[in-house]
């Protein structure tokens, strides 16, 4: 079983009368790139600065590491943990170099060979002693992220990382990620653009008026949003039982009693249908089904209000 990286347990911030986060819990095991999405504004911020300790919780707790945060040594397992949730103040006259070399001196590193290491992880190495102030917005994103990995994190939290940037600087960026991955680090990754995480993630928890309103993987968000042919009856046992003997296919899933989706044959719906007749299967309903990523986002905040 996955090392449990985080996991909170209804985590709640107020100020005054409003209610930033309301009782959330989610889980983050090693080896997960967890997509929070929500709205701007629907509270993925303040979760970010609760698990990175910025910010006090008005109640519930959550482990980091094994470790409740309540625990005093909660602080130690935070070396553990990079992120990145509101721009850092890079000093624009300085190189890419000398700006982490500033942070690490500051925070009382003694190896400064793990500033290359990084710089080549966000492939920043070739921009040698050009300014900051010179940098496009996607080095500037990419820098931040060398920052928030300097210390070697086994946890990245990034906040909106992709926001604002071109399709070539979120390309970038979506390798960069993909390298962090690969080098075993586990990353918690906000954005208001599911498109864009879906390619990277692969588990996705929606927020939305601070309420966690969906935790799902991504083999789980494809069967939700994937073209299917819907049959809705009284037999579905039955049916899934038609589909393997008849039609030689078992791609298909059972989502209750009354409703059975099937992936395959959505050229030649017919052929199902004809088999159903022929074994006098009473059906409820017969349509196909698909829903893109935008929509799917829409359909669960309205479900949740």
């Amino acid at each position: 079983m996955r090392e449990i990286v985080l996991q909170t347990h209804n985590l709640t911030k107020k100020y005054k009368n409003f209610t930033a986060l309301d009782n959330v819990n989610i889980t983050i095991k090693k080896g997960d790139i967890y997509g929070l999405i929500g709205r701007n504004g629907a509270g993925k911020t303040t979760l970010m600065k609760l698990i990175t300790t910025l910010a006090a919780p008005t109640s519930g707790t959550f482990t980091l590491f094994g470790t409740n945060s309540n625990d005093n040594s909660i602080f130690d397992n935070k070396q553990r943990v990079g992120s990145l949730i509101e721009n850092p103040a890079f000093y624009p006259n300085l190189s890419a170099y000398d700006n982490l070399k500033y942070y690490a001196l500051q925070r009382g590193f003694t190896d400064l060979s793990q500033i290359n290491k990084v710089l080549k992880m966000v492939n920043l190495t070739n921009t040698g002693k050009k300014k900051v102030k010179n940098f496009s917005l996607g080095m500037k994103q990419r820098l931040g992220i060398a920052l928030a990995i300097l210390n070697n994190p086994d946890f990245v939290v990034l906040d909106e990382p992709i926001n604002g940037l071109d399709p070539i600087g979120i390309s970038e960026l979506r390798d960069t990620f993909k390298t962090l991955s690969n080098n075993g680090v586990t990353l918690l990754i906000s954005s208001h653009i599911l498109s864009e995480l879906y390619l990277l993630s692969t588990n996705f928890g929606f927020i939305e008026n601070g309420r966690l309103i969906k935790s799902i993987t991504k083999e789980e968000l494809d069967l939700e949003c994937s073209k299917c042919i819907v049959i809705k009856t009284n037999d579905s046992k039955k049916v899934a039982y038609l589909l393997e003997k008849e039609l030689d296919t078992k791609n298909y899933k059972v989502i209750d009693d009354d409703e059975i989706r099937v992936y395959d044959y959505l050229e030649k719906s017919d052929k199902i249908s004809n088999v159903l007749a022929n074994n006098k299967i009473k059906i409820k309903g017969f349509y196909e089904y698909g829903i893109s990523l935008e929509d799917y986002f829409k359909e669960i905040v309205k479900e949740a209000k």
